[in-house]
């Protein structure tokens, strides 16, 4: 009698776990079936092999008898009458277990439905879309849907799209589309978590005296007071300025501005003695 390597058969290591003979049944059962593969006699026949191997690898007992006895396994006992038995019957009853259903014939167990696979589609934002939610527009075929990219969407959030994956096989369920989020690089803003962090140039004098200055910020710009003696490089928070939360789009991170006091240039004369009458007083003053 032919040994049959049932583990060749499904692509699996002899140390497979029972979920991974699932998974490996499931994929090869979705590739094979015969609703996807019409008139192919070598599917059918690979379609047979596979629900065969998954039938005795799945069952403890069996795989271990299998295991033991290698080419013999047939031989042990009344597993070779129960294995004839599988033939006859047919394999409505074993994949009902997988798919679901039920059925006496393995013309009927064809028909039962297969979940068709989830799939996944990148799509790039900008930052100020993910910071108040944007729409996209799917077609599929004749059919356009509009989905919501949701407010505080991060490089890398995953928008489920119920239905829009593959298609199933006998009248199983579609599957699902993923809409797999990117953020577009932003010129003044780079984000962290929930956090923005920008850059805020402001002139030598106000950085002394203090005073105030415009911060951009994506809800609109705003004032924000800079005190007096701030050094550059100095950072300034700006509370709920940042990008909303994802799960909780009314909280919102924190915006950090980073202060270049800018030196002024081209001084003409008059200046240029101030700052040095100031550069005096401050040496004096040491």
């Amino acid at each position: 009698m032919e040994y049959k390597d049932y583990y060749k058969t499904l692509g699996v290591d002899r140390t497979a776990s029972l979920e991974d003979i699932r998974r490996a049944y499931r994929d090869l059962a979705r590739k094979y079936h015969p609703d996807r593969n019409p008139g192919d006699k070598d599917a059918e026949s690979h379609f047979k092999q596979i629900n065969e191997a998954y039938e005795v690898l799945s069952d403890a007992e069996k795989r271990a008898r299998y295991d033991q006895l290698g080419a013999h396994y047939q031989n042990w006992g009344g597993w070779s009458q129960d294995m004839n038995q599988q033939s006859e019957g047919g394999w409505a009853d074993f994949l009902s277990g997988i798919f679901g259903g039920g059925g006496r014939s393995t013309k009927e167990s064809y028909k039962q439905p297969i979940r068709g696979r989830d799939l996944e589609q990148q799509i790039e934002i900008t930052l100020e879309e993910a910071y108040g939610g944007t729409d996209r527009v799917l077609t599929r075929g004749t059919r356009r849907r509009t989905i919501r990219i949701p407010p505080g969407a991060r490089e890398g959030t995953r928008v489920r799209v119920a239905g829009e994956g593959e298609a199933g096989f006998a009248n199983g369920q579609p599957g699902d589309l993923f809409l797999i989020v990117g953020i577009k690089p932003h010129p003044i803003f780079e984000r962290r978590e929930d956090d923005l962090y920008t850059d805020l140039k402001v002139n030598l004098y106000t950085a002394v005296l203090g005073g105030e200055v415009i911060v951009p910020t994506l809800s609109g710009d705003v004032k924000v007071r800079i005190p007096p003696g701030t050094q550059s490089g100095q950072t300034i928070r700006i509370a709920s300025k940042g990008m909303p939360h994802l799960k909780q789009p009314e909280v919102n991170g924190n915006l950090y501005a980073r202060v270049l006091v800018q030196v002024p240039t081209n001084l003409n004369g008059q200046e240029l003695a101030l700052f040095e009458q100031l550069a005096t007083l401050r040496q004096d003053g040491a």
